[in-house]
């Protein structure tokens, strides 16, 4: 059974105060014309001390952005560059959000409150600064069955509507507006260090590297690499570690993040900002998230590439402060901590106990062409497979010698598994929009929360932060 969030005291620790002064702006947030909380995170506001806050002052503080207790006494809007599409921008950063409060969890571990359409920022460009209320349902609905499948992702902590009417090219407007609250491990992504390159300014990136390593350390990296007690060279192996699981996990989840750039590749390895996504309908290594990845670059069978080039950035921009050689060893570490993760994950989801790689390897094999074949997605392969059952032909024969990795549980007796495809997303949206029933999302949380309690914590390699 996967483990509930363990509860702990309120613990401000604002540790990026040490270097707002050159990695963000301070920034206010807009004053909304209304505001209705819509989603508080039951599961997670105990793991930061803030459970028995009332409902009127949680929209205080995440509709009103009223500072937290000893916390950030402003919003801070953190300044990026990023590769978008593999077309480098200098002109981004926190265009409609900002890093809004940092606190200790029970394990002491450092957890960043970030928002999104919380209003303009000097980083907003042409954009108004605003979320639309259906992006913000639909972020609730990605983190939560990510969260449940296994993937380290941001939490969405809390949603609150605010009252306006945002005009949008992508869907019927004019819609309703909100603003939300992630609670993540952090706001630090591969643009933060590309801008700082970029402009030259190497004590700051020197800095970073030091605060990245101080609070979301990690193991050191193999005995054999070169350069390993470089500061920047055990950041980028902590880095390759993390995201090599992300990448595997979202293979595993069958999940299609849609918008890969390097502004939204955080540095613990973590899934964020959620925009077009889309889990798998049936097993296809083309599918396209996004309308306008004309080229399928953020495809879901590209998802592991393109992480890594994403790490290349990292290593190109830690160029400015050690050599280039023990970079790419490093990088070069990707490939096999992926398919180390992929066995790995792949199993637990299958709820076998692992053979070691070549025959882990067979069977994922093996599974990816029974999906084929069949026309489905990774939710029916699993569910209907779970435990090694049910199994013919090439399957089958993959499958021999398998053992399952946990008891029976119940949940694995439904006719049907949980998912996310895209027209039941709509149906939700559809039920709030125009009836503003939310019942229905309340119930796919609690079936999503089901689903996660029958899989059980996914394992994890030691450096990653989940």
């Amino acid at each position: 059974m996967r483990d509930e969030p363990q509860p702990a005291p309120y613990q401000p620790d604002p540790q990026i105060s040490a270097i707002s002064g050159w990695i963000g702006d301070e920034v206010a947030a807009v004053a909304f014309p209304r505001h209705e909380l819509r989603f508080r995170n039951r599961r997670w506001d105990k793991a930061v001390g803030l459970d028995s806050m009332s409902d009127r002052d949680w929209v205080d503080h995440f509709g009103r952005f009223l500072p937290l207790p000893d916390n950030l006494p402003r919003p801070l809007a953190l300044k990026y560059h990023g590769h978008q599409f593999r077309v480098y921008n200098p002109e981004i950063g926190d265009g409609r959000g900002f890093l809004f409060a940092q606190m200790r969890d029970a394990g002491g571990r450092l957890l960043d409150c970030g928002t999104k359409g919380s209003g303009k920022t000097p980083y907003s460009r042409q954009g108004d600064g605003r979320l639309t209320l259906k992006g913000a349902v639909r972020e609730i609905l990605a983190t939560e069955l990510l969260e449940a499948l296994g993937v380290n992702t941001s939490k969405t902590f809390a949603v609150v509507e605010t009252g306006e009417e945002l005009w949008r090219s992508d869907e019927p407007s004019p819609t309703r507006s909100a603003a939300l609250t992630r609670l993540s491990h952090s706001h630090i992504r591969i643009g933060t260090f590309q801008r700082l390159a970029a402009r030259g300014e190497t004590e700051h990136l020197a800095a970073l590297v030091d605060y990245c390593l101080e609070q979301y350390p990690g193991p050191p990296p193999p005995e054999d690499a070169p350069g390993r007690d470089e500061p920047a060279i055990r950041l980028m192996h902590q880095a390759v570690e993390r995201l090599a699981d992300l990448a595997a996990s979202y293979m595993v989840a069958g999940f299609v993040h849609g918008v890969l750039n390097t502004d939204n590749m955080n540095i613990t390895g973590e899934s964020f900002d959620y925009g077009p996504w889309r889990w798998l309908p049936r097993w296809d290594p083309s599918f396209t998230a996004a309308y306008f990845d004309e080229h399928g670059l953020y495809s879901f069978g590209r998802q592991p590439e393109a992480i890594r080039w994403n790490l290349g950035q990292l290593a190109i921009s830690l160029r400015v402060l050690v050599e280039a050689e023990p970079l790419i060893a490093a990088l070069d570490r990707f490939g096999p901590c992926y398919q180390e993760n992929m066995v790995r994950r792949f199993c637990w989801r299958l709820g076998v106990t692992g053979r070691g790689l070549e025959h882990d390897t067979r069977l994922i094999d093996a599974a990816e062409a029974t999906m084929r074949e069949g026309v489905f997605g990774p939710d029916v392969f699993f569910h209907v497979h779970r435990g090694g059952r049910n199994a013919t032909g090439p399957l089958a024969e993959a499958l021999d010698g398998y053992e399952p990795s946990a008891d029976p549980h119940a949940y694995w007796d439904r006719d049907k598994p949980e998912s996310m495809l895209i027209e039941e997303v709509e149906a939700i949206w559809d039920r709030i929009d125009r009836h503003d029933d939310w019942t229905v999302l309340k119930a796919k949380v609690k079936a999503i929360n089901a689903l996660g309690a029958a899989l059980g914590n996914a394992p994890v390699p030691a450096g990653v932060i989940a």
